[in-house]
């Protein structure tokens, strides 16, 4: 099988680079025979450009018109649309009777346009450049989402039909791992923790779907109930506001924003925390959750979207709309250790479930399958479920910023 793996351009967002890259190698894996070629947006450099207003534009005709054109000419089995905002291409590729897969990873803009304000230089137009993309999905001839809750939303807002919607979970590095005790220790002292520190930890952007102001405000009623609690903060850099809050409930001497890590910083960050705190109005998958997880770290995160399949019974669920529910979760794993202990094991054996070669088998079997619906005597593909804490570690078929 010919597959053409369309992504965003190089660093346009972290979050699909891991996925395309990721995927990219499971398929190799699982389907060493297949010829998987990569195709991205070819930008033109910002100083060729006498202007940014130039400079945008050039974006945009590359990204709406040549690069949709040479597309056209590419000669694939399966076109794979990486990232849902580029979902458009569909619509260029069905004119040419390929099949098309698109990956939904959320829908955030459309459930929650108010995280949206501020976003962007020029909101109204990437507003519409965005719905035209994702409302675009309706014409592929199959979407992966990487959630349930996404899928929901997906037929729910878009009207696709669920027989054409497949969930195939994300997966998280096998470079997240648990360090020596030793080398914890030395990060930890590296940041002046002392062994009473409750060091918690969150790691992502600052859109207000993050509740980072919500956590802020947890933090300040555990320091008030006498916890001797730390916050780090990875990604992301406090807004003025949740600055000013800091500095007006005397937390600056326990809230630290600890820069954009590398992988290997942010795996001795997992593993130095002694809880992932992400308790997020909404999310499409959560990755954070598995990171944590594979690093031996106690998650506490919201009942709400997609996190309760990712974390199962391994965390601690709240309502992120309640700050004192948030610290209650805090003063929990404080006090009792044997709870942190219990997470940290059933968070170790839940992120077994979701390797990227398991993602990828699931991938390659909706490439195999949207070929085979195209005749009128084959049944639609099938659904991957999210692996729930009774699942077998391998996904079954039945009847997918950091984010």
């Amino acid at each position: 099988m010919r597959v053409a793996i369309l992504r965003r351009a190089p660093k346009a967002s972290v979050s699909m680079d891991v996925y395309a890259d990721r995927l990219v190698q499971g398929l190799k894996t699982v389907r060493p025979n297949w010829i998987i070629t990569e195709y991205y947006p070819q930008f033109p450099s910002r100083s060729f450009a006498p202007s940014k207003m130039l400079a945008g534009i050039q974006k945009y005709y590359e990204r709406y018109w040549r690069y949709p054109n040479r597309l056209k000419r590419v000669d694939a089995d399966i076109f794979h649309i990486i990232d849902h905002t580029d979902g458009d291409l569909s619509r260029w590729l069905g004119r040419s009777h390929n099949a098309t897969v698109v990956t939904c990873h959320d829908l955030i803009n459309l459930i929650k346009p108010e995280t949206f304000k501020g976003r962007a230089k020029f909101p109204l137009i990437s507003m519409t450049a965005w719905r035209w993309g994702v409302e675009s999905m309706r014409q592929a001839d199959h979407v992966i989402t990487v959630s349930t809750h996404t899928k929901q939303d997906v037929a729910e807002h878009l009207q696709i039909a669920s027989t054409a919607i497949t969930v195939v979970p994300n997966a998280v590095d096998k470079g997240f791992h648990r360090l020596s005790v030793e080398a914890i220790q030395t990060v930890r002292d590296r940041y002046g923790l002392t062994p009473k520190t409750f060091c918690l930890l969150n790691v992502g952007s600052n859109n207000a779907r993050k509740n980072i102001s919500g956590i802020l405000a947890a933090i300040a009623m555990a320091k008030h109930q006498g916890l001797p609690v730390h916050f780090w903060k990875a990604g992301a850099d406090f807004t003025d506001e949740q600055t000013q809050f800091i500095q007006t409930n005397d937390l600056a001497d326990c809230v630290k924003y600890v820069g954009k890590p590398n992988e290997p910083a942010l795996i001795e960050l997992y593993n130095a925390a002694d809880c992932l705190i992400a308790p997020s109005l909404y999310e499409g998958f959560g990755l954070t959750i598995l990171e944590a997880m594979a690093c031996g770290t106690p998650v506490i995160t919201a009942t709400t979207s997609a996190m309760p399949e990712v974390a199962g019974d391994a965390a601690i669920l709240v309502d992120p709309t309640d700050q004192a529910a948030i610290a209650n979760a805090i003063q929990q794993l404080y006090t009792y250790p044997e709870q942190r202990q219990m997470l940290v094991q059933k968070g170790l054996e839940r992120v077994q479930q979701f390797t990227w070669e398991k993602t990828a088998q699931a991938v390659a079997s909706v490439y195999e399958q949207t070929l085979a619906a195209q005749s009128p005597s084959t049944q639609p593909a099938s659904v991957f479920e999210m692996p729930s804490q009774s699942d077998s570690p391998s996904p079954s078929i039945s009847s997918g910023d950091r984010a």
